[in-house]
């Protein structure tokens, strides 16, 4: 961002950290010749920060295959599946993620296509998120490959401004992990997320407090965070489709025309957000699903994909030491009506064989002759991992279950998750 004020512009070098003299009008490094140089008047006030990987599962897929690095790069799965990513090249010819493959396919027929490897994703996002807890203790992570920082504070142990601890630590990332992060750096989440979306990839920008309410007036109003396809259609047709329009409007009017969404609108447009970076979010469900590869109404077809994605619920589970006591089932007919059945349990369970027992008694009164194109499982309702699949008196056969998975999840765990199986996953 530009400076439209009277103070100072403090600059250095995004690679070798080098301050820079901005009057010398230089574009280049003088240390290293790099020509990633960042300047800004309120460079080193501003410690809120918002860090974005780019093109998460694709730039790991092009780490780990250098073959690929210059190849259009999709990762998503199945004809009827949709784009979980893809790559910068991808892009440019106007794939986007959660379109439909075969809308993706058509776009760019050249492209790659891999199916998501969501424990290597998981793994690089631990190894992040290790990077980040060396900063501060106030990570606020938003998904698996985004998170908020705050750095206020953190200037006299590191020995750097947030600006210059956030260029080293994206340094870092590519270094030491392989792939590339953009950074938006401003005094607040919401101008913070704006921001690292700006330069993409390995951007770094900006957005002080003297140009904000400028800068936001030029935006459109799907900016703002929360603003969706509905909203946005809606507000256009009143006439609403530059922030700068929020910003001549009373809060009281926006409220009336847009409920609770009204005051975001009234604030975010005004680059005012209250909201802190809150390092501790508590979980309220997880879950796994699949898109058929085609319409299935058979019982026993659909315990097989139940069976796959229990066992996939409940390795994340055990990843994340957590149980729960409510099953959910879930399922999207051919015609796309969802339908959502549940069962809370006395003695909160992670285990898969728990998950399938209770998952497939919720299927088999759906399997009435629908026909269905997606089938989820996911719990809800947690409670402490140590209270988890308690011996049961009445159900003996229930704690040689429990230790049969556990014994197999030791095996899997020193020599990988394919070397075991169950014999309903391929029957």
């Amino acid at each position: 961002m530009e400076n439209n004020g009277t103070n100072s512009i403090s600059c250095f070098c995004r690679d070798c950290l080098s301050d820079i003299n901005i009057d010398a009008n230089i574009s280049k490094c003088p240390k290293c010749a790099s020509p990633r140089i960042l300047a800004h008047s309120e460079l080193h006030q501003l410690t809120i920060a918002h860090i974005d990987c780019d093109a998460f599962y694709a730039s790991i897929e092009k780490r780990d295959d250098p073959t690929l690095s210059a190849k259009p790069l999709i990762i998503g799965g199945g004809k009827r599946g949709v784009v979980s990513t893809c790559c910068y090249i991808a892009r440019t010819f106007g794939v986007k993620s959660a379109m439909p493959m075969f809308q993706a396919k058509k776009l760019c027929p050249n492209a790659i296509i891999l199916p998501p490897n969501m424990k290597k994703y998981s793994d690089v996002s631990r190894q992040i998120r290790e990077i980040f807890d060396e900063l501060t203790p106030a990570i606020e992570p938003i998904s698996i490959d985004e998170a908020f920082l705050d750095l206020g504070g953190t200037e006299k142990l590191h020995g750097l401004s947030a600006a210059k601890l956030l260029s080293k630590t994206a340094s870092k990332i590519a270094n030491d992990i392989g792939i590339t992060v953009s950074v938006g750096l401003s005094y607040n989440k919401f101008l913070a997320k704006l921001a690292s979306d700006l330069d993409k990839p390995s951007g770094f920008s900006i957005i002080g407090k003297r140009e904000a309410k400028s800068f936001l007036a030029r935006q459109p109003i799907s900016k703002i965070w929360g603003v969706g396809k509905v909203l946005n259609n809606k507000m256009n047709r009143a006439g609403i489709s530059q922030i700068g329009q929020l910003q001549n409007m009373e809060l009281k009017k926006l409220i009336i025309d847009y409920g609770a969404m009204g005051e975001r609108l009234y604030y975010f447009s005004r680059g005012e957000d209250t909201r802190t970076v809150t390092s501790s979010q508590k979980v309220k469900s997880v879950s796994n699903e699949t898109t058929l590869e085609k319409d299935i109404s058979d019982y026993e077809i659909l315990k097989k994909y139940l069976w796959s994605l229990c066992e996939k619920l409940s390795g994340r589970l055990k990843n994340q030491h957590l149980s729960a006591k409510t099953i959910h089932l879930k399922l999207k007919t051919a015609n796309f009506r969802s339908i959502t059945r549940s069962v809370t349990l006395d003695v909160p369970t992670q285990m898969a064989e728990i998950l399938y027992t209770h998952g497939k008694y919720l299927l088999l009164p759906e399997c009435n002759g629908l026909e269905y194109r997606l089938i989820g499982i996911g719990v809800s309702n947690f409670a402490n991992e140590q209270f988890s699949d308690l011996p049961d008196l009445l159900d003996p056969a229930k704690e040689n279950k429990i230790k049969t998975e556990r014994a197999i999840d030791k095996i899997r765990q020193r020599f990988g998750d394919d070397i075991i199986n169950k014999g309903r996953k391929f029957t």
